[in-house]
Order: structure tokens, then sequence, then C-alpha cells
């Protein structure tokens, strides 16, 4: 059904357009009685031969959602009843931004790829709090961070540290987002001792918490 009617039909449309429209029918969909428990049966597989065991924390199975699709957290708790071992979140920044202007995500219908130019379009940190305070704690929750991009070089390290501290306690694990093509300048993140500056300094917030999340 799918490549013969649906996938046709919604490339009709703009994709980014399509990706709005498909959270809102998984999100409507998912507050339809039973629906959630037909997703689960349907594409949930629990063994204990998939489990992970990384960094600390326990995964049920090694296949997660990455970065970028659910950017602001409005959609975790229904996409975790298609079996993700994990959910990634983001990137979030501390402020919210439009991001690049559009067009900016593109089909590659022949090689079934997308070229994705958003530029961390998001809501910021605390709209996402606000998003993981509904957490009903189905999956392991991944926070991907990154800087804003009217950020000054030299006032970088500080975004991070705002990400990082705000979502500390909401999420499970971090990914610092330090390379992203799309997104102004990242000239100087790729520096090691300004890379090492700024791991260093995430890892002083993070001895500060009781629980202590991983990141990479």
């Amino acid at each position: 059904m799918y490549q013969l009617l649906i996938r046709p039909l919604f490339f009709l449309f703009d994709p980014e357009k399509i990706h709005h429209f498909t959270f809102a029918l998984i999100k409507t969909a998912c507050k339809i009685p039973g629906i959630s428990f037909i997703f689960r049966s349907l594409y949930q597989v629990t063994d204990k031969r998939l489990e992970r065991k990384v960094f600390g924390l326990t995964f049920k199975n090694p296949v997660g959602l990455a970065a970028g699709f659910d950017k602001n957290a409005v959609l975790y708790n229904e996409l975790a009843n298609f079996g993700f071992g994990f959910i990634e979140i983001g990137t979030v920044t501390p402020k919210a931004q439009a991001g690049n202007p559009k067009k900016r995500l593109f089909r590659l219908i022949e090689d079934n790829g997308i070229i994705n130019r958003m530029g961390f379009n998001n809501l910021g940190v605390d709209a996402a709090i606000k998003q993981l305070k509904k957490n009903k704690g189905n999956v392991l929750i991944g926070g991907n961070i990154g800087k804003n991009t009217d950020t000054l070089p030299d006032n970088v390290i500080e975004d991070y540290k705002i990400a990082f501290t705000e979502l500390h306690p909401y999420v499970n694990y971090f990914v610092v987002n330090v390379s992203c093509p799309n997104v102004g300048t990242f000239a100087k993140l790729q520096d090691k001792d300004y890379l090492l500056e700024l791991l260093n300094s995430l890892q002083e917030i993070n001895h500060n918490f009781q629980n202590k999340n991983p990141f990479y």
C-alpha cells in the first residue's frame, strides 16, 4: 500500500510539509483507543539478545531514531510505540530559531535519499523541556544539543553549557553536535584545544548532577 498509494501521494507535496503532516497524523492516530497497542503489537520486539549496554545504559535494541526527526520532542512518546531502542531529540539550541530559509529539504528520488539543509530550526530548550516533562518512560531519550546560529564564536561554549544544564534532568544521554555543515560556522569547534575546553566544561557540569549522563 505504501509503495503503490501513500508514497506517490506524499511525493506530490513539499517534503517539509509532509513531515509535519505525518507528525499530526501519528499524534492523532495514537489518541484513538487501541491504536497505540496495535502499533506496539506490530513493531515492538522484546528479546534479550537485542539488548545493548553502552555507557552504562541498557538499550532494548540497537535500532534508534536519530536527531532531526523529532526536533522539539513533541512525538517521542508516540514514536516509542514503533519499537525503537532509543529516540534522540533535537538538535536543541538555547534559544528558538527559524533555521535556514525555505526551501531547505530536498528529495533525491533516484537515490532514495533526502538532502537536509534545515539549519537547527527548533523552538529552543524551554519548549523541549515542556514536552519532555510528559515522558512516559517507554524509551531512552537522547538530547542532541547545538549552538544558536547567531552566537558569536567566543560565546559558543556558553550555548552548549546552557542546553546541557537545562536538559540534563530530562534525557538519558547527550550528543554534542559540533559539526553540522549548514549552521553558520563551526570552524572554531574543529580546533582540538577549543573542543577539549567545551567537553571538559560539560563534564564539570555533569559531575554536579547526582545522575551522570554520558555524552559524546
